[in-house]
């Protein structure tokens, strides 16, 4: 069985909101010295669509919103589509610190959790999905908002960075199924720019330089609580 005794590692992570000019600026000068993650086409963009676990109390948008410090959030990921590659994810952030745990999971145990059948998640190989199993049976954790987006990603070896620029934020309308075609909508009216930087136990000074615009304002953004606007 994966156990999720190791110790966790925590990393710096920061969000800044761009106007479009420096978000053309930035990515150019990023394309200078950086790689593209492998998910990426040959744009260096890729699509993102994660589903979120929430409460019957919104515990995690609450949390969220009252600016707790110490929080998670579960997700169920995939890239451009292709529901041959998907992740189950545990997010945790402490004050600007997040950590990560991860683990594989097929369409078709995607589709049981969907459906309500989770028995089977309690004598899973896999930690993650029995933690999960037990939040669903204690917290009541269930399937809430899908969250689609553009990502652009950055990555730079020393100091393990990675700078992403998120664009074309969108969430399902009611649905919670990951792999419909339902149409879904943007989140927000005017164009949204987020800049993510994350990296270990040092920024090289590089990166910051290259990030250095005069308009780039520091935020708390969050795809999942703009998504749960429109439910």
């Amino acid at each position: 069985m994966q156990t999720a005794d190791k110790k966790l590692k925590f990393r710096h992570e920061l969000k800044y909101y761009l106007n479009t000019a420096d978000y053309y600026t930035i990515r150019s000068r990023l394309m200078q010295i950086c790689a593209f993650d492998s998910h990426a086409d040959e744009e260096g963009k890729y699509l993102i669509r994660s589903l979120y676990f929430e409460t019957p109390t919104d515990t995690a948008l609450q949390e969220k919103l009252t600016g707790i410090m110490e929080r998670e959030k579960f997700r169920i990921r995939f890239y451009n589509h292709d529901a041959s590659f998907i992740r189950l994810e545990k997010k945790m952030k402490i004050n600007s610190m997040t950590s990560k745990l991860s683990c594989p999971i097929t369409r078709t145990e995607v589709d049981r959790i969907l459906a309500g059948d989770l028995e089977w998640m309690k004598t899973s190989e896999r930690a993650l999905l029995i933690e999960l199993y037990a939040k669903m049976q204690y917290q009541q954790l269930r399937p809430k908002t899908i969250v689609d987006y553009t990502r652009e990603c950055f990555i730079y070896a020393p100091g393990n960075v990675r700078v992403t620029l998120d664009t074309d934020i969108r969430t399902g309308i009611s649905s919670t199924d990951l792999f419909s075609e339902t149409p879904v909508i943007k989140t927000n009216r005017e164009p949204v720019i987020i800049m993510e930087v994350k990296y270990d136990s040092f920024l090289p000074q590089v990166i910051k330089c290259l990030l250095q615009m005069p308009n780039r304002r520091v935020t708390a953004f969050s795809k999942y609580a703009v998504a749960r606007i429109f439910g």
